[in-house]
């Protein structure tokens, strides 16, 4: 196969940060994307709809003349999040979710829910508005070793959450484990997970090969290859539960390169072409237009997009850096191979 056409893409969690990042990075996912749903864990969250609206608006503001872009905005979970907040984000278009981030699990975090298990009075709001809640799915706990805290918190949390509510729809965003797969695939179609190229590609000895690697260093941290071959088996099966969703994270190489080091991988610079190599490497690669382009927008009761786009079997290397302003930010796989390039919008 030389060149692969398929119906234009969608990102279902994307962060694209604000000002100068965002000026930076933004380009990349609109020259491969339709859609995106933008996170809220700016420095500032985005805890209201009119803070939604301005974050909307500086996308907007920054999508290259001529380009078709629809961002799909969240708003942040906080403990004093209210019903009422819910019941108007319902009646608000361009918001698609909720977003709730354990307080502390990740970047711009700190304003989270302090328990996942006290805001039951939300999740009954979502459900009875039918309003999507995307979830970062870790606990907090520092007793638990890190590379178990999906697991924890899919155990101590989300089981009984998605028991409680049968008609909440629920994302585990960036699904990380084997785990994490086994819950979503036993649970009614209400239930999916979004999957990230990092963590189809990698497992956890990236992170020390050679010496430290900060630029493989995300949150929830890859894992063991058994997990890895769970989530590709899992992206790669054609079962709609399990779609596209980034998790590209930007930070400068400063803030990746220092004594405590951000969470996230930026990916949005070759997206497309990473999870081709992804479902290649299995001989999957039939199942991408599905994974892709089809079941984040049926879950999500958007209509699916019409045009097209092409990827070709052109091998290319990907840039060490791409510039911010005075800064660079290294992209995920900097210096790689790739054995595919995207081509394009078909017209």
């Amino acid at each position: 196969m030389q060149s692969i056409s398929m119906t234009s893409p969608d990102d279902w969690h994307l962060h694209l940060r604000d000002g100068a990042i965002l000026s930076a990075v933004l380009p990349h996912t609109v020259n491969q994307f339709r859609r995106a749903v933008v996170m809220p864990n700016l420095p500032r969250p985005v805890t209201s709809i009119a803070d939604a609206l301005c974050y909307r608006e500086r996308i907007i503001q920054r999508i290259q003349p001529g380009r078709e872009f629809q961002p799909l905005m969240t708003l942040y979970l906080t403990d004093a999040t209210t019903p009422e907040l819910v019941k108007e984000a319902s009646k608000t278009d361009c918001i698609i979710g909720f977003k709730l981030y354990p307080a502390g699990a990740t970047t711009n975090s700190s304003s989270g829910v302090s328990d996942p298990d006290r805001i039951y009075y939300l999740y009954e709001a979502l459900e009875k508005l039918d309003v999507p809640l995307l979830i970062h799915a870790e606990v907090t706990d520092p007793q638990i070793d890190i590379f178990d805290r999906e697991k924890a918190f899919i155990s101590r949390h989300l089981a009984e959450i998605v028991r409680n509510f049968p008609k909440l729809r629920i994302v585990l965003e960036h699904a990380t484990t084997e785990d994490a797969v086994q819950f979503v695939e036993d649970c009614s179609p209400r239930v999916a997970a979004t999957l990230t190229p990092q963590h189809l590609l990698y497992n956890r000895n990236i992170l020390f090969s050679g010496g430290i690697r900060p630029h493989h260093y995300c949150l929830p941290v890859l894992k063991r290859e058994r997990h890895r071959k769970a989530l590709l088996r899992a992206a790669t099966s054609g079962n709609p539960k399990f779609f596209l969703g980034t998790d590209s994270a930007p930070h400068s190489i400063s803030q990746k390169e220092s004594a405590c080091g951000c969470a996230g991988c930026f990916t949005a610079h070759a997206a497309l072409e990473l999870y081709a190599e992804a479902f290649e490497r299995v001989g999957a690669i039939e199942y991408l237009e599905g994974f892709a382009s089809f079941y984040g927008p049926d879950f999500y009761r958007l209509p699916r997009n019409t045009d097209r786009v092409t990827l070709q079997q052109k091998n290319w290397t990907i840039p060490e850096s791409y510039p911010l302003g005075n800064e660079s930010i290294v992209p995920l796989g900097a210096g790689q191979q790739l054995r595919w390039t995207f081509s394009g919008r078909e017209s």
